[in-house]
């Protein structure tokens, strides 16, 4: 996959910007405190589904063809991209299958099936449930949403940096756990 450029990061902000949180940034006294340097948290927990996930899986599926739209989209994940995908399809009016591991944790597959996706649970490992997933998109035609290797979803997922610039715009290190 080739680099992702600023403009498509502002490209997929102007996709999301509409659905998705403006997430805040708090300081965290105690981690600067330990650092001795200001640290501040940007808080996609109170993104749509608890995570940044949905901003790549919405971005990816909005510029879907019409064609691609009305053969539904499929995705595997042990739970937030999975949500994340379940929420962007049912934001879009598109029909969506997630497989998951069996051992997905049940709060993590009830979410997913709450935001309207249907879901297989299919294998042990993550692995098994992404080989499904793809068998599934070769004999429907529904278009994987992989979790990363798509321009699409990393160019939305990327807006989280382009709000934290907005948003500490002397930033000098951000830090992806």
């Amino acid at each position: 996959m080739e680099l992702i450029s600023a403009e498509q990061v502002r490209a997929a902000a102007e996709s999301v910007g509409p659905v998705v949180r403006r997430t805040p940034v708090v300081a965290s006294r105690v981690l600067t405190e330990r650092v001795g340097h200001d640290v501040w948290l940007k808080c996609e927990n109170l993104q749509r589904t608890g995570s940044f996930k949905p901003r790549g899986a919405y971005h990816r599926i909005a510029n879907l063809s019409q064609a691609d739209r009305a053969h539904g989209v499929v995705a595997a994940s042990a739970g937030n991209h999975a949500q994340g995908v379940a929420w962007a399809a049912t934001q879009l009016g598109i029909a969506s299958t997630v497989f998951m591991p069996v051992g997905a944790s049940l709060p993590k597959v009830e979410a997913t099936k709450s935001y309207g996706a249907r879901v297989v649970q299919v294998g042990v490992t993550i692995d098994d449930a992404l080989a499904a997933a793809v068998d599934s998109a070769l004999s429907t035609g529904a278009t994987l949403i992989h979790p990363f290797d798509h321009a699409d979803v990393v160019a939305g997922q990327a807006t989280v940096a382009l709000e934290i610039l907005e948003q500490l715009p002397d930033v000098g290190t951000v830090v992806v756990p």
